[in-house]
């Protein structure tokens, strides 16, 4: 069997395991899991994810001294994780100790982990970047040009994956927040005898004048069976009463 042809297996087998992985912090950790089995050199590897508001983090690591040190990028603003996220897909250092795209990150992450070179994937879909698949190796110029072939495809591949559960998750989340609320709204109108806007109504009350959540008022009202009385402010069944008229 031909080295393409293993390969092939190799990147069709990442994806079925993917596939299989239930959240985004199992499909990180299985990304660069088969990172470091399938890429030649890669001995440690990590995940950096892009948040609301441009913030990023490393989740998911090799080993918690990694993860720390690859997430030092985003303090001084410069590394190749950095780069990759702001200003292209792909980022290789032959020479992390040399290289003078990162004067300050890449000696130092070379004197702690005793890494010599990195390659760095911007992790994205047709709708949004996600993060960042970071490779590192403890030899110098470890990464030749199938290695960087092989790593864009896994890179891809976990792209397309961390989206979707990600949007699962979302899924999930707006689902469970929608039932409570009905919940709630069903207790409020079984108790006092509310049609469904007025119920929503004092719910929606509750939660501009408590300064708490909607979802956050409604998932209370279910758990305690009653409705909170703010400070200055009448009984609930007072306010459920007039939510009536």
């Amino acid at each position: 069997m031909g080295d393409s042809q293993v390969l092939n297996q190799q990147l069709a087998a990442a994806a079925r395991s993917f596939q299989a992985e239930s959240g985004k912090q199992e499909l990180m950790e299985k990304g660069f899991s088969i990172a470091t089995e399938i890429i030649d050199g890669c001995q440690l590897a990590c995940v950096s994810i892009l948040h609301r508001g441009d913030v990023i983090d490393t989740p998911a690591a090799t080993n918690e001294k990694l993860r720390v040190l690859d997430e030092l990028q985003f303090t001084l603003n410069e590394g190749p994780c950095f780069d990759a996220l702001w200003s292209g897909e792909t980022v290789l250092s032959p020479d992390l100790a040399k290289d003078s795209r990162w004067p300050r990150w890449g000696p130092g992450v070379v004197a702690e982990l005793g890494v010599a070179s990195m390659l760095c994937y911007r992790l994205f879909t047709t709708g949004e970047t996600i993060g960042a698949l970071n490779l590192y190796s403890r030899s110098l110029d470890a990464f030749d040009a199938d290695d960087i072939s092989t790593g864009y495809y896994l890179a891809a591949h976990l792209a397309v994956a961390i989206a979707e559960a990600k949007t699962a998750e979302q899924l999930h989340t707006a689902i469970g927040t929608r039932t409570a609320i009905g919940q709630a709204e069903g207790i409020l109108m079984e108790r006092f005898n509310l049609q469904p806007a007025q119920a929503f109504a004092v719910l929606t009350r509750i939660s501009q004048d408590s300064n708490v959540r909607l979802h956050l008022v409604a998932a209370e009202l279910v758990r305690t069976r009653t409705l909170p009385v703010l400070a200055g402010d009448q009984p609930a069944h007072q306010r459920s009463r007039q939510a009536r008229h």
